[in-house]
């Protein structure tokens, strides 16, 4: 996984609908993550060259320093070691999370389990096929759409039947509007802001209540 990757695959999730535990998807940050195997290596080998991809390049400097003070601890005995290392892993894995954007809430235990996407996602670059993570995505998204696409038709049949009918359209509307646009701006990078903005005003205008409650 690249430096990028599980928080773009973690986006891509939640635009899906899949809601990820608490942490679930940051694979980085567990002891058995790639970032701290190759922390590992380039102790054991006193080679911070494999690090260095899993940090900007303005984080460098830091690394290397810090990286020069752990082999030089290291020298003091076991209990330094495994001072020090802990130290460095964690520190190299809060740099590495802040470059990808993403909050650092300390290193997980080894077994920490993967969250599904993220274990599809790594068994894809191992094989060096997408074919089941997208069949695995693709089949999410097509039930996603269907069941919100589903709810709001439904909703709109009735919506000038009652006040309420029409909030329940209105609450199925945005839902679905701006599911569909997550997924958009999330697969394309394309900036929806301005367009969520202008639905937000169309919804206040229509149900000044439901619009508070889904707005993003």
């Amino acid at each position: 996984m690249n430096m990028k990757s599980g928080f773009t695959i973690g986006l891509i999730l939640t635009g899906l609908g899949i809601v990820l535990p608490s942490g679930a998807w940051a694979h980085c940050d567990t002891l058995s993550g790639p970032v701290v195997t190759d922390a590992q290596k380039a102790i054991e080998t006193q080679d911070l060259d494999p690090v260095l991809k899993w940090i900007r390049p303005d984080d460098e400097a830091e690394i290397r320093s810090l990286f020069g003070k752990t082999l030089q601890a290291r020298q003091k005995g076991k209990d330094a070691q495994e001072l020090v290392d802990m130290h460095f892993f964690e520190t190299l894995v809060r740099v590495h999370r802040a470059g990808e954007g993403a909050p650092y809430t300390g290193l997980k235990p080894a077994d920490t389990p993967v969250e599904p996407g993220i274990e599809a996602a790594e068994k894809a670059l191992e094989s060096e096929s997408s074919g089941a993570l997208v069949e695995a995505l693709q089949a999410k998204l097509e039930s996603n759409i269907h069941e919100r696409l589903e709810r709001t038709v439904e909703a709109k049949k009735h919506k000038d039947e009652s006040v309420a009918a029409g909030r329940k359209y209105v609450e199925a509307y945005v839902d679905y509007i701006h599911y569909v646009e997550r997924l958009y701006v999330v697969m394309s990078g394309t900036s929806a802001h301005g367009h969520e903005a202008e639905a937000n005003e169309h919804v206040e205008a229509a149900a000044p209540e439901t619009a508070k409650a889904h707005q993003h």
